[in-house]
């Protein structure tokens, strides 16, 4: 299978918008987006807490569907963060027609729990997804997962790593997505890449990297030229690694950016917004593309004026 590494040299802006003159990050720009959840269901209850699923529907949504859906893993380290990480692209994939989920799980500073952990929480809203497809108006077959650094790494696990299973889960209920949506993935758990000091004792267990056996999800890696969780360099390892399998990897690197570039929050100031609006659109639109590719969504990628119907839900807030 032939490599599909793609350089990104100019990050187009796809349509033009009204200036930026806010102080501090609001609206679209914002964690969460200012966007709030059509449904939340319980989808795990672990040591007196209750995990939730954050469900993004389209406005036709029926239970009775049979849509494709993207399940997002928020990053922070496996330490910290919330389902709000990304809000904005799940709100955006439910106006392709997808149902687009943001699952909780248990993190470092609220529970005290370790990395495997984690990856047990993911695989255990996987397996709810699809187990409850008939519920949620999703097809079972058609379940991409995705997210952002630790995040990223959550639906890798889920996708690669054979341990760290919920006993009370049903195990007969693969947790394998799909397909994988991965931004600046934690990928790589070994003394090259990133959580090895805290995953020493078992990181070839839960490294993605050391689990690429057999059939992979087809995979699309949106990383930065200057990660340094995830550098290029094992990127492209990981690629080949993959590829060696007959496994789909596409990877696309940002020149000049750095970890967590994609997230919309990356300061307060207009030109920061700018910028953050321009990788959005981009990342964004590479994401449609390569679901497009797999029969998920259809029609040109809409992003550019998606966004800008945010932008105007923001300032007609502003007037009110």
């Amino acid at each position: 299978m032939k490599p599909t590494i793609r350089l990104v040299l100019t990050l187009a802006i796809l349509t033009l918008s009204a200036p930026l003159t806010a102080a501090e990050p609001t609206g679209i720009y914002q964690r969460g987006s200012g966007f709030t959840p059509d449904k939340v269901v319980t989808f795990k209850r672990i040591n007196d807490r209750s995990l939730k699923l954050d469900l993004f529907l389209p406005a036709d949504w029926k239970a009775s569907d049979t849509r494709p859906a993207a399940v997002f893993f928020f990053g922070g380290g496996w330490s910290k963060g919330d389902t709000r990480h990304f809000y904005a692209q799940a709100k955006y994939l439910a106006s392709r027609g997808m149902v687009a989920i943001c699952p909780d799980y248990r993190i470092k500073k609220i529970d005290g729990v370790q990395p495997y952990d984690c990856v047990e929480d993911a695989k255990s809203a996987l397996r709810y997804v699809r187990k409850h497809a008939s519920e949620l108006g999703i097809d079972p077959e058609r379940i991409a997962a995705g997210g952002g650094s630790a995040g990223g790494h959550l639906a890798a696990a889920a996708a690669t790593v054979k341990a760290y299973d919920c006993p009370d889960d049903d195990l007969s209920v693969s947790p394998v997505p799909n397909a994988l949506l991965l931004y600046n993935p934690a990928c790589d758990i070994s003394p090259e890449g990133a959580g090895f000091d805290r995953m020493k004792d078992y990181w070839k267990t839960i490294s993605p990297m050391e689990n690429l056996i057999g059939k992979v999800p087809p995979t699309l890696i949106l990383l930065g030229e200057k990660d340094v969780v995830f550098p290029p360099k094992r990127a492209r390892i990981y690629q080949q690694r993959m590829q060696a399998g007959d496994n789909r990897c596409e990877l696309v690197i940002y020149p000049g950016e750095s970890h967590g570039f994609f997230n919309l929050d990356r300061g307060s100031q207009p030109s920061d917004m700018a910028k953050n609006k321009k990788i959005f659109l981009a990342t964004t639109a590479e994401m449609d593309r390569f679901l497009q590719s797999l029969g998920y969504v259809s029609g040109e990628p809409s992003v550019g004026a998606w966004f800008n119907q945010q932008e105007a839900r923001d300032a007609a807030a502003q007037t009110e």
